[in-house]
């Protein structure tokens, strides 16, 4: 089985802390591959952001399944271009936001979602609500650091969120945690082990859902939602 991890963003930093956090993740037999675009924006932080994401991501999207890899996993919690993605190609594609969310809603009453900066606040509510999960929202913070603070400063990164979980769970009633950002792979144990709350890391969750799914010989409808686009002229 071949995997395909697609960072959205064109930070190669990102993309290597994403390989080395998801190396040990897969079953036997699984090859998983982790790659960025090589143009766009160097992360993702608004809804501009992510238009300009998408195109690239595509492109790699359709390079995948032309390659043979039996799944698509898009690494960035905004889930950029997921729909276009599947309606492109006949292969899973499955995004860490909105398996991590659909997970934390089977693991407690309400969870909370820590994003990036105070501006991404609606959007993640926004993301949520399409998820049709808003009922089981306990709330959003933003740890106040950019993606590439996060990558970059793992220290600082566990201060913030440890302070907001913590607060998630005193003052907005969370039993679950969610690390809204692929910047925050690999550390859901640690602040699990400290909090005694359960804490949920979306790309791992993404890579082990992708597997699920083509183990089971599952993949996205073709009827409707995910239907192949109309062929037509794009100039």
């Amino acid at each position: 089985m071949r995997i395909i991890v697609i960072n959205p963003n064109t930070s190669e930093s990102m993309t290597d802390h994403l390989r080395r956090e998801l190396a040990s993740i897969s079953g036997s037999g699984v090859e998983l591959v982790c790659v960025n675009p090589d143009h766009g924006p160097v992360s993702i932080e608004s809804a501009f952001d992510e238009a300009l994401a998408i195109p690239p991501t595509l492109d790699l999207v359709r390079g995948a399944e032309r390659d043979g890899f039996d799944a698509v996993v898009l690494a960035c919690f905004s889930d950029p271009g997921l729909e276009a993605a599947r309606e492109l190609v006949s292969i899973p594609v499955v995004g860490i936001g909105e398996s991590a969310l659909h997970l934390a809603a089977q693991l407690g009453r309400r969870f909370t979602v820590l994003t990036t900066i105070p501006q991404r606040v609606p959007c993640m509510t926004e993301h949520i609500a399409r998820r049709g999960l808003l009922n089981r929202l306990a709330s959003v913070r933003p740890l106040e650091m950019s993606v590439l603070e996060l990558d970059a400063d793992s220290s600082r990164t566990k201060i913030r969120v440890l302070a907001e979980a913590r607060a998630a769970a005193s003052e907005d009633g969370a039993d679950v945690i969610v690390l809204g950002c692929a910047g925050l792979t690999g550390s859901a144990a640690e602040v699990e082990r400290e909090l005694g709350m359960t804490v949920v890391d979306p790309s791992p969750v993404g890579v082990l859902t992708a597997e699920t799914l083509v183990r089971l010989g599952l993949r996205h409808s073709k009827r409707g939602l995910y239907a192949r686009p109309p062929a037509k002229l794009i100039k």
